[in-house]
C-alpha cells in the first residue's frame, strides 16, 4: 500500500503546485482551496508512506517524480517552454529515482 499512497502523495502535490498560479497569490478563491486541499492530501499521504519506507528513499520519489510531473504540465498547459539544459537535468532526477527503486537495497519492494 506504501507505494499507492507514494502515488496518491505526488499526484495531490502536483495538483496543488499547478493550482499555485491560478490561485494569483490566494486572491482567487477557487484555485486557493485546491492548492490547500491539494498540499493537505500531499502530506498526509506522505507520511503514511514514511510507516513502511526510509524517509531519504520517500523524498527522492516524491520530489523527483514531482517536478518531472510539474515540468509536464507547465509545458503541457501553461505554455512553458524547456530548453535542452532543464530536460537534460530533469532526465538526470528521473534517472536517479529509477536507480534508487531498481538498486537500491533501502527501498522495500
Amino acid at each position: 500500500m506504501h507505494w499507492v499512497y507514494l502515488l496518491i502523495a505526488i499526484v495531490a502535490e502536483v495538483i496543488a503546485t499547478s493550482a499555485l498560479k491560478a490561485s494569483a497569490e490566494f486572491t482567487r478563491l477557487i484555485p486557493s482551496v485546491v492548492v490547500v486541499a491539494g498540499y493537505l492530501t500531499a502530506f498526509y499521504f506522505l507520511s503514511l508512506t514514511l510507516r513502511t519506507l526510509p524517509v531519504a528513499i520517500v523524498y527522492a520519489m516524491w520530489s523527483g517524480i514531482g517536478i518531472a510531473l510539474i515540468a509536464l504540465v507547465g509545458w503541457l498547459f501553461l505554455k512553458q517552454s524547456l530548453d535542452a539544459a532543464a530536460l537534460i537535468g530533469i532526465g538526470m532526477i528521473v534517472s536517479g529515482v529509477l536507480v534508487l527503486n531498481v538498486f537500491s537495497k533501502t527501498v522495500a519492494h
